[in-house]
């Protein structure tokens, strides 16, 4: 049985790309892959909004996948806060306006 792309990158990402953004407390979730083989993905952990993310996604992750997945074509960090952690941080400064902490 043939592994669909989705499954290679998520093997590549448990094997080789986790285990280095785990020493340094951080990890990659998948956001999009495109009809032309651009890969979208956010780091999290520590390594969310680190001044070398950008740098470190662009050399060994984007490396590593292209390597391995051929059918990437680029690798793309989105930067930025994630909505979901902008919704946490509203209901937090919802609940502080509001009197109760």
């Amino acid at each position: 049985m043939q592994q669909s792309t989705a499954d290679k990158i998520e093997l590549v990402l448990d094997e080789v790309v986790r285990p280095w953004l785990a020493r340094h407390a951080g990890n990659v979730q998948v956001d999009d892959l495109d009809a032309d083989g651009v890969l979208t993905v956010r780091l999290s952990g520590r390594c969310s909004g680190c001044p070398t993310a950008d740098l470190e996604v662009t050399t060994f992750v984007a490396d590593e996948l292209r390597a391995r997945v051929p059918e990437i074509s680029d690798v793309v960090l989105i930067s930025g806060v994630s909505e979901s952690l902008m919704d946490q941080a509203r209901t937090l400064l919802a609940l502080h306006v509001g009197g109760v902490r």
